[in-house]
């Protein structure tokens, strides 16, 4: 991968699953990043936890040294979108299950609906409940589409990557559909080009942290319904 203009060493990258977890593919994307020496983090959809296989990869992925987050509870509709009952149970019964895979902060990450960034990602109600238990919003600035396009991506992504200016945070997904066959040669070729990997979310995408504004929250957040 070349340096962009202007730039010595290219933006660091911070590497996020959602949607897992999914025991057809989570134990080789953990594989992978541990081959690779990588921490991640992976937001997982509630529901999934309730089976005892897919929770045990949570706790696979939090001993391997991996943040584990909130990704609601059904990943349907997006929060914006919900009636405040619905917005927060989405939050509250995905943290209930979760229990120990927290970790000192209680991440959270909305859905966007294929990556769409806007005020129909949360409602009011789920804002004052995310700031009343103190949750950190992790949101992206960088999804290459794998969900879509399991063969195409990662040439979406290094177009993405190549062109960043500022600290990436890459949404992928540990789905079933092929996708991350091609990870390990992916990050394979980003670590041969010197690029570095943090676990830290770039500020520019943490609205909310520990319950705390961080200057922007307001443009995620629109009026619930009745």
């Amino acid at each position: 991968m070349s340096d962009s203009p202007g730039f010595t060493v290219m933006p660091p990258i911070c590497l996020t699953f959602d949607n897992g977890p999914e025991p057809e593919v989570t134990p080789g994307v953990l594989d992978v990043l541990a081959r690779r020496g990588l921490a991640a983090t992976f937001f997982v959809i509630g529901k999934k936890l309730r089976a005892p296989a897919a929770f045990a990869l949570a706790e696979r992925a939090r001993a391997e040294g991996h943040r584990i987050g909130n990704h609601t509870f059904t990943h349907g509709e997006s929060l914006g979108r919900r009636s405040a009952a619905e917005a927060v149970a989405e939050i509250a019964q995905t943290d209930a299950l979760m229990g120990a895979l927290h970790g000192p902060e209680r991440l959270f990450r909305p859905n966007g609906g294929g990556g769409a960034i806007g005020p129909h990602l949360l409602n009011a109600a789920a804002l004052r409940h995310l700031e009343a238990q103190r949750h950190t919003v992790v949101l992206w600035n960088a999804v290459p589409g794998d969900f879509r396009d399991p063969e195409g991506w990662p040439g979406t992504a290094r177009a993405m990557l190549d062109s960043a200016r500022e600290p990436v945070l890459l949404v992928l997904h540990d789905l079933p559909n092929g996708a991350m066959r091609h990870l390990d040669r992916f990050l394979g070729t980003l670590l041969d080009a010197g690029v570095v990997f943090t676990q830290e979310p770039p500020p520019a995408c943490v609205p909310l942290r520990r319950g705390l504004d961080e200057g922007d929250i307001a443009r995620y957040v629109t009026e619930e319904t009745t």
